[in-house]
């Protein structure tokens, strides 16, 4: 089942399962490196000292605080981005899906120093798949989703338009401490705004 996913998500889940390895190895040597560090901020760790480096706007979709975290986040991708893949092609797939991670970033550089927070670390795929499920929806937007708690069949459209609406609630209220919702609608907007200029300038062949 697995071999059938088209070759970008499935690069993308096998990455992100491989360094979520490699953290177990590396202990918190990654996170200093490759988790996205709030602006200005100096922690020190044992042996370094983390902070803000540009390229922890990508590299930080690639780490993962548990394996709870890493199932949920490759099951999203298993989920929606095979359909997307097929409508965007595996170029513009990762194109698309890396836009989302690093306006997600963004987003929560941005909160973080609003909020004028401890410089804790954000790690995580979320922003991506968040993204990825905001381009299932407008792709197929009458697919329908069977949710788990409650059980109930939403329209894909439907469920992302509330899923958008709850995190930025949820961001808002500052509700669920240590989860990055700011980061999770940033992703879903820059892959809005990204979908919506491939629309006016078609792919050419």
């Amino acid at each position: 089942m697995f071999a059938l996913l088209p070759p970008a998500t499935r690069a993308l889940i096998v990455t992100i399962a491989a360094v979520f390895l490699l953290q177990l190895a590396a202990g918190d040597l990654l996170l200093v490196w490759f988790a996205l560090w709030p602006l200005g901020s100096a922690v020190p760790l044992p042996g370094a000292t983390a902070g803000f480096l540009p390229w922890q706007l990508v590299t930080y979709g690639f780490l993962h605080a548990g394996p709870l975290h890493l199932f949920f986040n490759g099951f999203g991708l298993y989920m929606f981005g095979p359909d997307v893949e097929r409508v965007l092609g595996a170029r513009r797939f990762l194109a698309y899906y890396f836009v989302s991670v690093a306006t997600a970033g963004v987003a929560q550089l941005v909160t973080s120093a609003l909020a004028g927070g401890p410089g804790y670390p954000t790690i995580g795929a979320s922003g991506g798949v968040f993204g990825v499920l905001l381009a299932f929806g407008m792709y197929f937007p009458q697919r329908v989703i069977l949710l788990i708690f409650p059980p109930v069949p939403l329209p894909a459209r439907v469920f992302v338009v509330l899923y958008a609406g709850i995190e930025l609630y949820l961001g808002v209220t500052q509700t669920q401490h240590g989860v990055a919702h700011f980061a999770h609608f940033g992703g879903m907007l820059g892959g809005f705004l990204l979908l919506r200029y491939w629309r006016r300038r078609p792919q050419r062949w």
